[in-house]
């Protein structure tokens, strides 16, 4: 039977830092501002007052330490609060955009690793949460920005958009479709916060994974992880949700509403997803034969730290730390379908033959992507 393996990963790593503090102080500024303009209106009950926030209250409610931005200007501009367009932007529509270019290193990053050349790949993938616009296609653009051959495509599942994209890019080639695939989580997500939420606009930032799979057979690697296993997993829920998309063409008056931009009811997708995150694993393992205790390492979902350390206690019965379930979210934020892949990225060089580790994505949609990899 043919084996499929992650035989590269690349990860681009935006410029700008923008820090805990730097966010606290202008959302701070700008809720005084807000308050004194409607001091009226919010004394009669009208309107409520704009709650401060701080940096131990975001450190607490999501482990989020600092995150990358593409830009950072606007996000820390009390009045402005909204990103605003990259240095990477250019003036003309057809020049590259930001996307792309993101795509472009990371990838470079993983066929690096592979040891495989862009003519190489005959099919690219790209597969995020957001994507930058939707005609001509971005997986299209870096086709040929890179110079990749084949087809490519663009593709989106939210949070899970990484495992899901990976495991299509598996149906293509184990159908013959095709032999190398690249498939990118670029997450250039920050344009899609609502900088003016004290529960949420701390949450994300910018970020973009590439990973190489080809055949096991095939691949010269030096570093290769076999996909022994995969499953996947979608129920509707609007718990977290960005609703941008055509319908504001015809309804342009709503473009700036808050319900276009990033929104999540965080208790509810706690109680509700990380159940169905749990039972998934837990099934998965089972039916494949596994245990947890098989497992070197688990590279889950970088949203947040309460929800990694409950999902690793429930299933490993130990705390989580960097070993067992390493987490990147403290310095990237929430990277939306790219985080699980960063966190493998980052901490898999320790693996020796043989070894199996679980790469777990899960969020927005609801949407669960469960993989067991092991080292070849």
């Amino acid at each position: 039977m043919t084996k499929i393996v992650i035989s590269g990963t690349g990860v681009y790593t935006p410029p700008n830092t923008i820090t805990n503090d730097e966010l606290v102080d202008s959302y701070n500024d700008y809720c005084n501002k807000f308050n004194a303009a409607n001091a009226d209106a919010i004394d009669r009950g009208e309107m409520t007052a704009k709650q401060h926030s701080s940096t131990a209250f975001i450190e607490k409610a999501s482990g989020v330490k600092q995150r990358y931005m593409m830009n950072k200007s606007g996000a820390t501009n009390p009045d402005v609060m909204a990103t605003e367009l990259s240095d990477l932007a250019g003036s003309d529509l057809s020049d590259p955009s930001v996307s792309s270019q993101m795509a472009v290193a990371a990838a470079k990053k993983a066929m690096d690793k592979a040891g495989v050349t862009p003519d190489e790949i005959d099919l690219l993938i790209f597969s995020s949460s957001i994507w930058e616009r939707f005609v001509p296609s971005i997986a299209v653009e870096i086709q040929r920005d890179l110079g990749t051959k084949g087809y490519a495509f663009d593709m989106a599942m939210g949070c899970s958009s990484a495992t899901f994209g990976m495991s299509t890019a598996m149906d293509s080639m184990l159908s013959g479709m095709a032999n190398k695939a690249l498939v990118i989580t670029c997450e250039y997500i920050t344009p899609a916060m609502n900088y003016t939420d004290r529960d949420s606009h701390f949450i994300f930032g910018d970020a973009c994974v590439a990973m190489v799979l080809e055949r096991e057979a095939e691949s010269k690697a030096p570093v290769q992880f076999r996909i022994k296993t995969r499953e996947l997993f979608t129920e509707l829920s609007y718990n977290i949700a960005a609703m941008f998309g055509s319908r504001v063409l015809m309804e342009p008056h709503k473009i700036m509403d808050e319900d276009q931009r990033f929104m999540q009811n965080g208790r509810t997708v706690f109680k509700e997803l990380l159940p169905l995150v749990i039972g998934m694993v837990q099934k998965h393992l089972d039916s494949n034969n596994y245990s947890v205790a098989d497992m070197r390492r688990m590279w889950l979902h970088q949203a947040n730290v309460n929800m990694n350390t409950f999902a690793v206690k429930k299933l490993t019965g130990t705390d989580q730390d960097q070993d067992t379930a390493p987490i990147i979210l403290d310095e990237y934020a929430n990277t939306a379908g790219a985080g699980c892949m960063i966190a493998f990225d980052k901490y898999h060089q320790d693996f020796k033959e043989g070894e199996l580790g679980l790469i777990c994505s899960f969020g927005a949609s609801y949407s669960i992507g469960c993989m067991i990899v092991e080292r070849v």
